[in-house]
């Protein structure tokens, strides 16, 4: 049955939940920065992106960035470091500002105007199963017209909604063997 594998990987199965690698494949396709916050390069990055607009400062309040004006100048002209809790801070916050920034243009990439987006579902990894205890799940594919609720809580980064999402609008197109893809070891589309 579908999201009662209580046990996963007892006999020796291996993957990740269908909705972690669907979050996985749209970070990717956000394109975040790729440079480390801990970096100087990567820091400058993030901050930049974070106060060029009064949205984006608000956006970084919200995120749980609160410094005051003085501290950020500081931090930009490269006279003060921000503390490890401030590079958290900052590191949350640039990514709940890109994926809000990039959650319209990639819902209309993936809708592609009615057509679809292709998914790819890659089974989970039975090779340390007991040949007794596999069971048979191949790599199936299907073509997705409707990620508007899917897209919306990975903007949000709400995994129990990404979850509900992946399975109701989703994962139950695949038929009656749908439960088998629970869990996988990847999950591929391009937009």
């Amino acid at each position: 049955m579908p999201q009662k594998n209580r046990e996963f990987g007892k006999f020796g199965a291996q993957g990740i939940k269908g909705h972690e690698a669907v979050a996985w494949q749209l970070d990717q396709l956000a394109g975040f920065v790729a440079t480390p916050v801990s970096l100087r390069r990567g820091r400058m990055a993030r901050l930049h992106y974070l106060t060029r607009t009064d949205r984006a400062r608000q956006a970084a309040r919200e995120a749980g960035l609160n410094v005051t004006d003085r501290t950020l100048k500081a931090w930009l002209d490269g006279r003060r470091s921000p503390s490890q809790k401030n590079l958290q801070l900052i590191e949350v916050a640039y990514e709940a500002l890109r994926r809000r920034n990039v959650a319209r243009h990639l819902l209309q990439r993936l809708n592609r105007q009615g057509h679809g987006t292709r998914v790819e579902f890659h089974p989970l990894n039975q090779s340390l199963v007991p040949r007794t205890h596999q069971r048979v799940v191949g790599y199936r594919t299907l073509n997705v017209r409707h990620w508007d609720a899917v897209v919306q809580a990975w903007a949000e980064d709400d995994a129990a909604a990404l979850d509900t999402a992946w399975f109701d609008h989703i994962a139950v197109d695949l038929g009656s063997d749908y439960g088998a893809y629970e869990y996988v070891t990847k999950i591929g589309f391009a937009a």
